[in-house]
């Protein structure tokens, strides 16, 4: 306790005893349960990474796939779309799905291609089998999307490909010089790359504006 403003005083420590306890021998029992402990951190380490490992599942034998047009999309509002405006009706078939697991996402472990199954399936156009959709409703994890379109893409010849992604954020990500609350909403914008030749439907995603997550990928 000090006697007077400004004293300096030197608090307890531990220190001295800390070195002591690490100067003891180990014994025996010690080495063998640190060793014991250090095989179950080891084991769970590896399941962990295991069940973080994507598997992507096709019904269909060919490989790699014969597409021309495939077209992602990406996240609920995203993948509502396609199943109210696109996969409504018979003209698709489904022809595979991605199993994952994450801290946000559990997908069956079964090996059955059902829609019950996965948040992630591929389906096909039965009058044209080349042009391929993904629905794609479930979180992928940042470690995990470079293992998505490694094995995805993996699966599908790349010549000629035209890939389209379809993906939403919140309005109020949006970066504009306007008020967003004089926007009309839902609105739509575009990023192309330089291969891209065709006219797009809508004006162009303007600058600081980004794309992030698996679409970005």
């Amino acid at each position: 306790m000090a006697t007077f403003f400004g004293e300096v005083v030197v608090a307890p420590s531990r220190a001295g005893l800390d070195e002591e306890e690490e100067a003891r021998e180990e014994t025996p029992e010690d080495r063998e349960i640190r060793r014991e402990i250090e095989k179950k951190r080891y084991r769970r380490r590896r399941l962990e990474l295991r069940e973080r490992e994507i598997q992507v599942l096709w019904t269909c034998a060919e490989q790699p796939l014969v597409c021309s047009k495939f077209v992602v999309a990406i996240g609920r509002n995203a993948a509502a779309f396609l199943s109210s405006f696109i996969l409504d009706s018979v003209c698709w078939e489904v022809v595979g799905a991605v199993k994952l697991w994450n801290e946000w996402c559990r997908t069956s472990s079964t090996t059955n291609v059902l829609p019950t199954d996965s948040f992630c399936l591929f389906y096909r156009l039965i009058s044209d089998p080349t042009v391929l959709l993904c629905q794609c409703s479930c979180y992928v994890a940042e470690d995990q999307q470079f293992q998505w379109l490694e094995k995805v893409f993996g699966s599908m010849q790349k010549k000629d490909l035209q890939v389209t992604i379809l993906s939403t954020c919140p309005v109020a990500d949006y970066k504009t010089q306007e008020s967003t609350l004089t926007l009309v909403s839902p609105f739509l914008k575009a990023l192309k790359t330089k291969e891209f030749q065709e006219q797009v439907c809508c004006s162009l995603l303007e600058q600081p504006n980004i794309v992030r997550d698996l679409p970005a990928a």
